[in-house]
C-alpha cells in the first residue's frame, strides 16, 4: 500500500541532490563477469599478468589504461598481488589514480611500505583527503620519527585531530572514532536544524543522525534524518529526538564497541570523553571492519600464527610463530615423559603403542571443540562471571555424552581386534580423556580471561598438553592397573 506524501510547505525547498561519481554509483554486480573480474568478483590472473607484463616492459601508458577503470578497492587489491619491489613502479605509473580511497583500502603492511617510501609532505597530502579515522590509521603505522614528520606537515585542524587520536590506546573507541559529526543545541526547532544543515558548507557529507547536545556539549538525545525530514518545521527538536541513546566511552575496547552495535542494532553511536562531552562517533562501517578484524585475529591467535597476514614480513612472521612452537615443544615433553614412565608396559604389549595415539587424538579434538566454543562465548560476552559454572556444567554433560559414544565404538573395535579386556581399558580411558578435555576446554580460556589475558592466545597450547598427557596417562595407567600387561 502506498503512502500519500505530505504537502510541502512553501518555505521548505528541497536541496539539490549531491553529485554522485560514477565509481561510487557503480554496484559491485556491475563489475562481475567482465574482462578484469571473475565470477567471485576478484581480479582475474590473466588481467593481473597483463598489467605486470606492461609494467615490466616500461609501458606506463598501457598500465594506466588497464588500471584506470578499476574501483579504488580493486586497485588496492592489485597492489597486494604484486611483489614489494614492483609496487613502487606501479604507483609511479598510475599516480593520478592513487586517491585517498585507494590508500584507505590498502592492506596495513602494504600501505606502511608505500608510505615509508614517500616524503612526509606527500603522506600529509594523502592524509588531508581522508576521513579523520582513516588518516589516523594511515599515520599510526609509521615509525615515531616518520609520524612526527608527517604530522608537522598537516593543517592545524587535522593535526590536532590526529594528535588527539594517537593519545588514546590502540583498538579503543578514542583511536578509531570519526571526529566529523553533526551536533546541534537542544533549543532549536526542526526548521532551524534543516536550515543549519543547508547553510553549513564545511560539514561532513555523510551522516545518519543528528546529535543533540546541551550547553556543556553533553549529548542529551539523537534524531534520525528521516524524523527531521518528516516532521513539520515548527516542532521543537526536543519533542522529536530520542533521549535514550547508547554512549560509547573513548577508552572502550573496539571489541566491546562491536558487541554494543550488535546487541542494540546501532547504525551510529556517540563517543564521549571522561567528562561525558561528545567528541566523536562510531558508525556501522567502522564496526564491520572491527568484527572482521577481531574474528580473524582470534582464529589466528588460537593457532599461534600471529597476525597471519600474507603481507607480513618474514622475520615478524617467524618470531610470532616460533615462540608458540617452542612452547608447544615444551608441553609435548610432558606427554613424552608419561610414555617413558610406562615404557616397560609398552614393551610387553605392542598394542598399547598402536592405540595410544587414538586416545590422545580424539581427546585433543574434543578439547579443541570446547575451547573454540568457550573463546567465542567470552568474546561475545555470553560467558561471564555470573554463568561460568553453568557453562562448565553444560560442557561437562556434552563431553560425557560424546565420551560415552566414542568409548563404546572404540571399545567394541578394540575388543574385536585385540582382547575384550583391552577394549574395556581403552573405552574407560577414552571416556575419562574426553571429559577432562571438555572441562579443560572451558576452564583454560576462562582462566586466561580472569588474568586479563586474551583467552585465544595460548589456550590451544595448554589444552593440547592437558588432553595428550591425560590420554596417555589414563590409557597406560588403566592398562597397568587392570593387569593387561
Amino acid at each position: 500500500m502506498s503512502e500519500e506524501l505530505p504537502h510541502q510547505d512553501e518555505d521548505v525547498m528541497l536541496a539539490d541532490p549531491p553529485e554522485v561519481e560514477a565509481e561510487d554509483a557503480a554496484r559491485p554486480d556491475d563489475r562481475i563477469d567482465d574482462e578484469r573480474h571473475d565470477e567471485e568478483n576478484t581480479l582475474k590472473p590473466e588481467y593481473v599478468s597483463s598489467v605486470e607484463t606492461a609494467l615490466d616492459a616500461g609501458d606506463t601508458a598501457r598500465v594506466y589504461e588497464l588500471v584506470e577503470p578499476l574501483h579504488p578497492a580493486d586497485i588496492a587489491d592489485l597492489f597486494e598481488l604484486f611483489e614489494k619491489r614492483e609496487r613502487a613502479d606501479l604507483a609511479a605509473a598510475i599516480t593520478d589514480l592513487m586517491s585517498s580511497d585507494v590508500v584507505a583500502e590498502l592492506n596495513d603492511y602494504v600501505r606502511e611500505d608505500m608510505m615509508e617510501a614517500l616524503e612526509p609532505e606527500a603522506v600529509a597530502t594523502i592524509a588531508e583527503q581522508l576521513e579523520t579515522d582513516d588518516a589516523v590509521q594511515l599515520i599510526e603505522d609509521l615509525d615515531v620519527s616518520d609520524q612526527q614528520a608527517v604530522i608537522a606537515e598537516l593543517e592545524p585542524e587535522t593535526q590536532a585531530a590526529v594528535e588527539s587520536a594517537l593519545a588514546y590506546p590502540e583498538e579503543t573507541a578514542g583511536r578509531l572514532m570519526n571526529r566529523e559529526f553533526v551536533a546541534v543545541p537542544e533549543h532549536l526547532t526542526v526548521g532551524d536544524v534543516i536550515d543549519y544543515l543547508r547553510e553549513q558548507t564545511d560539514m561532513t557529507n555523510e551522516f545518519y543522525e543528528v546529535y543533540v547536545v546541551d550547553e556543556r556539549h553533553h549529548p542529551v538525545g539523537t534524531c534520525l534524518l528521516s524524523w527531521i525530514l518528516r516532521t513539520p518545521r515548527n516542532i521543537a527538536l526536543a519533542d522529536v529526538m530520542k533521549r535514550d541513546q547508547t554512549l560509547i566511552p573513548v577508552g572502550l575496547d573496539q571489541e566491546e564497541v562491536a558487541l554494543m552495535f550488535q546487541k542494540y542494532g546501532l547504525i551510529s553511536a556517540a563517543v564521549v570523553d571522561e567528562n561525558e562531552r561528545l567528541v566523536g562517533q562510531m558508525t556501522a562501517d567502522d564496526v564491520v571492519h572491527i568484527i572482521s578484524e577481531e574474528a580473524g585475529e582470534d582464529a589466528l591467535l588460537m593457532s599461534g600464527a600471529g597476525e597471519g597476514d600474507i603481507n607480513e614480513p618474514i622475520r615478524e612472521a617467524y618470531v610470532s610463530r616460533v615462540r608458540w612452537l617452542i612452547a608447544n615443544l615444551g608441553t609435548a615433553l610432558v606427554g613424552s615423559a608419561i610414555i617413558w614412565a610406562f615404557g616397560a608396559a609398552i614393551e610387553k604389549l605392542v598394542a598399547l603403542a598402536v592405540l595410544m595415539p587414538i586416545v590422545a587424538s580424539i581427546g585433543g579434538n574434543a578439547g579443541t571443540q570446547t575451547m573454540a566454543v568457550a573463546v567465542r562465548a567470552i568474546a561475545m560476552n555470553q560467558l561471564t562471571r555470573s554463568n561460568t559454572w553453568r557453562i562448565v556444567w553444560r560442557e561437562l554433560r556434552v563431553a560425557l555424552l560424546n565420551g560415552a559414544t566414542i568409548a563404546v565404538l572404540i571399545g567394541i573395535g578394540t575388543a574385536a581386534i585385540f582382547t575384550p579386556q583391552l577394549g574395556v581399558v581403552i573405552a574407560l580411558a577414552m571416556l575419562v580423556n574426553i571429559i577432562v578435555s571438555g572441562t579443560a576446554g572451558v576452564l583454560v580460556p576462562v582462566a586466561f580471561e580472569r588474568m586479563n589475558q586474551d583467552p585465544a592466545v595460548a589456550s590451544s597450547v595448554f589444552v593440547t598438553m592437558i588432553t595428550d598427557s591425560m590420554g596417555f596417562f589414563a590409557f597406560l595407567g588403566l592398562a597397568v592397573l587392570s593387569g593387561v600387561v
